[in-house]
């Protein structure tokens, strides 16, 4: 069975914070999952979820210093071709998430 060190949760919520594109991800998110925005840009930004969780990349995650970086290129153009049909709305639930996930 997986046992976890102490603390790992206080850990991660800590660092939560400090992710790039974190707030722009979480309102895009938001903006996603409403019903007024568009297929295309629903589907942009769930697809830049998905390849980000994605284990195949174009560059392997385990590539030290440019892993990660086609992973943000793509989360990055879903948040631009999105970023006119970020409301405040979803700009709040954005926050109201992060504090709760950071305490």
């Amino acid at each position: 069975m997986f046992h976890r060190p102490p603390g790992t949760w206080r850990r991660l919520r800590r660092l939560i914070r400090h992710v790039p594109l974190i707030n722009r991800t979480l309102a895009a998110y938001y903006c996603a999952r409403d019903p007024e925005t568009p297929l295309y840009a629903r589907g942009a930004v769930f697809f830049a979820i998905a390849y980000f969780i994605m284990p195949f990349d174009l560059i392997p995650d385990f590539i030290p210093f440019v892993a990660h970086l086609d992973d943000a290129a793509v989360m990055l153009l879903a948040i631009r071709l999105v970023s006119h049909r970020i409301t405040p709305v979803h700009q709040e639930y954005a926050r109201r998430r992060l504090e709760a996930w950071t305490g």
